[in-house]
């Protein structure tokens, strides 16, 4: 008996273009990661490590590493106050609760600038460290080309997004590498898995550090534009290796792959002829890519059940890669009224 099966070819022919559609957009979407040994900075894995990408929150490592050359050069103490300006309390995405005058010492700052990803006290911590933040960001990105950082550029000290802000998981590495060689004293900035300010809890939103043996930090960020990226350290057996991921779709997804990168690296899995990370070339002939269609609207769901499906660990019936139970590393904030603030914005100076 002959069948009638064109709605079945209609349907199926949608089909595949729906699937073929959603896999142009993956594909497009290829987003970097790096894993490099903290030691010889040999490249173990990489992908598109020197494509350009919006930072985010990540930003905020330049931040504090030039927070802690201003200490070692003694511009400032861990106890000089932090007062939030005008300008420091309009940032955006406040988690904070602070308001403006709220005073706390540089190093409850930088606390709440690395662990609770703080925009307001960010930009307070770096009014304070320099002139204004202007001049600050100045540092920032005189410090990048110091380091060879080719590929980034700075706008702010938070990370908030401007299409000028960018960086690649290849600079994010060589910035992560060196807060680490040379500040070895400031490390316990990078353990804490949460702050509580004025009793106002605020966690990390690097999960690795409760879940994964020997996380050291460093640094999560997110953004529509950007996704959620990673820039961790963790060592295990006298071994230290620092894996850089930009793009994930999820919390769970930036945490699980995270992890298992880290993992296979320490059991020796992961390999590469790429050489010293400072040898990798970054991309200057491309633009970072704008992520929000993917992540923020109707295409979201989407996009995130693709992602789903090629990194599927940590989901039910899966295995996951977070199975430690680290005790919480929780620091105490302590804010007062600083009440001869003042609210006139600071003149620029004309130029001569």
């Amino acid at each position: 008996m002959n069948r009638d099966t064109s709605g079945m070819v209609g349907r199926s022919w949608k089909g595949l273009a729906a699937a073929a559609c959603l896999l142009a957009a993956t594909s497009a979407s290829a987003t970097p990661v790096l894993v490099v040994d903290a030691d010889s900075h040999k490249v173990l894995y990489q992908e598109d490590a020197g494509v350009p990408w919006y930072p985010a929150s990540t930003t905020k490592l330049m931040t504090a590493l030039v927070t802690f050359e201003a200490l070692r050069s003694g511009e400032v103490m861990l106890t000089t106050p932090v007062t939030l300006s005008r300008n420091a309390s309009k940032q955006a995405f406040l988690e904070s609760g602070l308001t403006f005058g709220r005073t706390m010492t540089l190093e409850d700052s930088l606390f709440a600038t690395i662990t609770a990803s703080a925009n307001d006290v960010a930009v307070a911590l770096a009014e304070t460290v320099a002139s204004d933040e202007v001049s600050f960001v100045r540092r920032m990105n005189e410090t990048a080309a110091r380091l060879g950082m080719t590929g980034t550029h700075f706008t702010s000290p938070n990370g908030l997004f401007d299409k000028n802000n960018y960086t690649t998981a290849r600079d994010l590495a060589i910035l992560g590498l060196e807060v680490d060689r040379l500040f070895p004293e400031y490390r316990r900035f990078f353990l804490a898995s949460s702050v509580k300010i004025d009793g106002k809890e605020i966690k990390s939103n690097n999960q690795l550090l409760t879940r994964f043996r020997g996380t050291v930090g460093m640094k999560t960020g997110f953004l529509c534009a950007s996704g959620r990226n990673y820039v961790g350290l963790a060592e295990r057996d006298d071994r230290r290796v620092m894996v850089v991921m930009m793009g994930a779709t999820t919390e769970r997804e930036r945490n699980e792959r995270s992890a298992q990168y880290l993992t296979q690296a320490f059991d020796g899995r992961l390999s590469s002829d790429a050489g010293p990370v400072e040898t990798l070339q970054n991309r200057k002939d491309v633009a970072p890519q704008d992520m929000r269609l993917l992540l923020c609207t109707d295409q979201s769901v989407a996009y995130e059940a693709s992602r789903n499906a090629l990194y599927p660990m940590g989901l039910p019936g899966n295995e996951t890669y977070l199975r430690d139970d680290i005790p919480e590393q929780v620091h105490l904030i302590r804010t007062w009224p600083n009440e001869n603030v003042s609210d006139v914005p600071i003149p620029v100076r004309r130029p001569s």
